[in-house]
């Protein structure tokens, strides 16, 4: 049986504590494997009336995921990984699963439990979702 070497990995960052124990963990095995790193960040989609009403809100949001995304990347800079920032509009099982799929990602790796509205639940329902649908390897982190 022979082993795929990891080369690419995909982190879904939110910004939470357990995103940011996903990133520690994900930058230990890029430094084994000499591997990149590409951080996720899913802004949730508004329905479309809304959407155009909440323009501003939207932007913001943006500037918040890249200042996110931004200390990610000055994390790995720090440890000699390359990494790439994702910043995605919609539906987050949906992104996720089609972003694991196009960027054809050795394993993903990710926190147990992120900033949604279940906080208190053992495992998130993103990571639940990520966990049943990926074909992809999924290291969850807590």
């Amino acid at each position: 049986m022979t082993r795929k070497k990891i080369q690419k990995i995909l982190v879904l960052f939110d910004g939470s504590k357990s995103s940011f124990r996903a990133l520690e963990e994900a930058i230990l095995l890029a430094r084994q494997c000499h591997a990149t790193i590409t951080g996720l960040h899913v802004i949730s989609a508004y329905p479309r009336t809304l959407a155009e009403m909440i323009i501003p809100l939207k932007t913001r949001l943006f500037k918040d995921a890249d200042s996110l995304m931004d200390t990610a990347e000055s994390a790995c800079a720090k440890r000699g990984i390359l990494f790439h920032k994702k910043i995605v509009y919609g539906e987050p099982k949906s992104v996720i699963g089609e972003s694991i799929r196009q960027g054809r990602f050795d394993l993903v790796v990710m926190g147990a439990r992120g900033l949604g509205p279940f906080r208190e639940m053992l495992l998130g329902s993103i990571s639940m979702g990520v966990l049943h649908t990926s074909r992809t390897n999924v290291l969850v982190v807590k």
